[in-house]
């Protein structure tokens, strides 16, 4: 019997594609585990007006710990109009299955890594003033409060009465007052002061365990007063904790112009859920961009991993696929971390960066063509040459009884 189970979750697009590579080298690596496989996206959405589908949460529910791909998310309208026939019209509501995935099991905690790899070709580079270049060493994790925030989903177009004569009672609603139902929408910035606390304590206790010197909360106080102001306040709180590292507070907008400046003084960083991804990818942009941008959804019991990027429906059908794999790959290695297998997650982590400086083997991304059939004629590797190559960078699994399982 293998020692974890996961509950794998391809979903839609590029996801049927980097979570296959991603279980290969998994099994390479020695990881004692069977992979059960659940349904998720918008296929589900299609045919059953549920993106998240009961029986896959009940699968997570009993294994605790997930590998996911990818989904696909539209518009309303559009979202609407791709649902079987017979379920239009009978009050089914898209909502993206991996928000809900979060807030269903309080997957809290989103731990996103943006570290550089020496020899990747993406990576920020920065002019001197006497002429040449250098490149400094990205090491930034951010750390972004999961379950609240803009994302909580608590919005509407024509809010009900009861809503609008709640926002009546505030004097800035005044200009708004008058806008038919129709043409308002609405959307709720939740913030609460214990996710606000535990999230910049994890992102300190983070910074002590590998040594960062700093903790920045990237918000936005000089005009959210109220949600910002109060994830401000608890990180200050947090701080006095940990006397020996400092706390920093930047603003969304001015981060996004310093990290392209000085990316290298950033440590950890904190955020609320649209700021923490607005900064994780823009972090992500100076070490690779979203192929190599990976994250964790980590909550008290089940803990979800997965890359950021999104299902690239524009290469799903390319054959042989050719999407870059290491964001899916990066994913799996900090799922072994999670798990405690530190030295397989240290092995496939080394395998990867030996690939990346050696060079040999880029995916087009990498080699900065443009995406599509044609890449390959012109020297990029698929994602399956990309993993092959990985494999061809990690010794063989020690434990000749830990071959992968994949259940349907």
């Amino acid at each position: 019997m293998a020692k974890y189970t996961v509950v794998s979750m391809p979903g839609d697009g590029i996801g049927n594609q980097v979570l296959p590579e991603a279980l290969r080298v998994l099994n390479a690596v020695g990881f004692d585990a069977q992979y059960i496989h659940a349904d998720i996206g918008w296929e589900c959405w299609i045919n059953d007006g549920n993106a998240l589908p009961q029986r896959t949460i009940e699968l997570l529910a009993k294994h605790k710990l997930g590998l996911f791909g990818a989904i696909t998310s539209k518009p309303k309208k559009e979202a609407d109009g791709e649902l079987k026939p017979e379920l239009r019209g009978k009050g089914y509501s898209y909502f993206s299955p991996i928000v809900a995935m979060r807030q269903k099991f309080n997957l809290d905690t989103c731990i996103r890594p943006c570290i550089s790899f020496p020899g990747n070709p993406l990576n920020f580079i920065r002019k001197k003033v006497d002429g040449g270049y250098e490149e400094p060493y990205v090491n930034v994790v951010v750390f972004r409060q999961n379950t609240e925030g803009l994302y909580a989903g608590v919005e509407w177009t024509n809010p009900p009465d009861g809503m609008r004569a709640a926002l009546a009672t505030h004097p800035k609603f005044t200009p708004f007052a008058g806008t038919p139902g129709p043409d308002l929408a609405v959307s709720v910035r939740i913030i609460t002061r214990n996710a606000a606390h535990k999230i910049t304590k994890a992102g300190f206790e983070w910074a002590k365990k590998f040594g960062y010197k700093s903790v920045t909360i990237c918000e936005k106080p000089n005009v959210l007063r109220e949600t910002s102001g109060m994830m401000e306040e608890e990180a200050k709180k947090v701080a006095k904790e940990y006397p020996g590292i400092a706390l920093w507070s930047t603003n969304i907008d001015a981060q996004t112009m310093w990290l392209t400046k000085n990316p290298e003084d950033y440590g950890v960083v904190v955020a609320s859920n649209l700021f923490g991804d607005v900064i994780s990818d823009a972090f992500a942009g100076l070490v690779g961009g979203l192929g190599f941008a990976a994250s964790g959804n980590i909550g008290d019991e089940v803990a979800v991993f997965e890359p950021t990027h999104g299902s690239a429906p524009k290469y799903a059908e390319l054959n042989p696929p050719i999407v870059n794999p290491m964001a899916m790959l990066l994913s799996a290695v900090m799922m072994l971390e999670h798990v405690g297998e530190m030295d397989k997650a240290k092995r496939m982590r080394e395998a990867i960066a030996a690939v990346v400086k050696e060079g040999k083997v880029r995916t087009y991304d990498m080699m900065r063509i443009s995406g599509g059939a044609k890449s390959i004629s012109k020297g990029a590797a698929s994602t399956k040459q990309m993993t092959d190559a990985i494999l061809g960078k990690i010794e063989p699994a020690r434990d000749t009884n830990s071959a992968t399982r994949v259940v349907h």
